[in-house]
């Protein structure tokens, strides 16, 4: 039997229920969209797969065709598997912040 989708109204219940699950459930649309966003600023990797499951959820949602979708991924499908592996890492390195210093009180 295959798993059972949530729908929008029991989703929000879960997450009200339960404090915290929503940094323990990720959406692949989500992991999919950070990607895409670090590829095109040039600092992160954009793979077919994530494509996919972009393609896809905007198909569920009507955004696009199926047709579309389909044509979408053709026209990708081989640049994205020919692509070599960037040397930019993949997530960009925090910033160092200074700690403030004590302020001196005033008396």
């Amino acid at each position: 039997m295959p798993p059972a989708e949530l729908g929008g109204s029991q989703i929000s219940s879960l997450l009200e229920a339960l404090p915290g699950i929503a940094s323990v459930l990720r959406s692949p649309v989500a992991d999919a969209l950070v990607k895409a966003i670090r590829a095109a600023a040039g600092v992160g990797e954009f793979a077919f797969d994530d494509a996919e499951e972009l393609v896809r959820y905007a198909v569920r949602r009507g955004l696009i065709g199926p047709e579309e979708g389909d044509r979408v991924l053709a026209d990708v499908d081989g640049p994205l598997k020919s692509k070599p592996k960037s040397v930019h890492p993949a997530r960009p390195k925090a910033l160092i912040k200074k700690k403030p210093g004590k302020k001196k009180s005033r008396r």
